[in-house]
């Protein structure tokens, strides 16, 4: 390819990165709808994925993609964290209903994926017990423990942390756990605002632990494809059912709160419908 025509190219490109960064954020921000699985749809995984293991290699091949789509998911991520922030705090029963349905809309996609590869008992297993295990411990957490905690530094990296998780393992959601844990509303309102006692460890948080765990990953999925995607499904499910709403303010706030899981359920599903077209 000539030099004009890399060019060309790249700029040609260089919106519709942009803009597929925006959505990715968009999606980092919403449970169910990740960053990971829309970085799959987008055709970017692949690429993304090869930069963070093998960045000297990653970057020279694909350095022309890397950044736009960086740029439009800090952008999509924290103009859509501040709006979410804003309106749950008036209306935290429909907000959380819209969650769950983003949530359970992809699942069906997530099973399809996991098996790609095939599935055999050994997936059921590790889909079973991923899913009692991590139950256990956030029912735990939620109903048998006096948990406090206090958003700081430490909390705002830990949040990073688990967001880098979601990036590099797609269809694996961080929000319901932050949310479950008090962290995502303190953290969203903070990125908002662009505080940078929030920002500073969050953005450190995701860079530690992609740089961290995208090899191991990467193998892990090559070698034990199905196995690992079941794992994710059953952390996607452990983790959504401790934050279903179970009481209302209101007549009015259930109907909408049926409604905003109805909306999320559909719009995620055919979201992911996406990747099964384009195979």
């Amino acid at each position: 390819m000539e030099d004009g025509e890399r060019t060309k190219i790249s700029c040609g490109r260089f919106l519709l990165l942009l803009s597929q960064g925006v959505i990715m954020g968009i999606g980092a921000v919403l449970p169910g709808i990740s960053g990971g699985v829309l970085c799959v749809i987008f055709g970017i995984y692949q690429p993304m994925m090869e930069t963070l293991a093998h960045p000297k290699k990653g970057i020279k091949k694909y350095g022309y993609m890397v950044l736009p789509v960086v740029l439009g998911f800090l952008g999509g991520f924290v103009l859509l964290a501040g709006a979410i922030a804003k309106l749950a705090s008036s209306e935290p029963a429909i907000v959380t209903s819209l969650f769950v349905g983003l949530i359970v809309g992809t699942l069906p996609q997530l099973f399809r994926d996991g098996a790609k590869q095939g599935r055999d008992k050994s997936c059921y297993i590790a889909l079973a017990a991923s899913t009692s295990l991590l139950l256990g411990f956030f029912m735990l957490l939620k109903y048998g423990t006096e948990l406090h905690i206090t958003p700081n530094a430490g909390w705002f990296f830990f949040c990073g942390a688990l967001w880098g998780i979601s990036m590099v393992a797609p269809g694996m959601t961080s929000s319901s756990v932050l949310m479950l844990l008090g962290l995502y509303y303190p953290m969203s309102e903070g990125i908002a605002a662009l505080d940078m006692g929030v920002v500073i460890p969050f953005l450190l948080g995701i860079a530690i632990t992609v740089i961290a765990l995208a090899r191991a990953v990467n193998a892990l999925f090559n070698r034990y494809y199905g196995i690992a995607y079941h794992c994710i499904i059953g952390f996607v499910i452990a983790s959504t059912v401790p934050i279903i709403p179970v009481s209302f303010r209101s007549t009015s706030e259930l109907i909408w709160s049926i409604v905003a899981a109805t909306a999320g359920c559909a719009a995620a599903y055919f979201i992911s419908r996406i990747d099964g077209l384009k195979e």
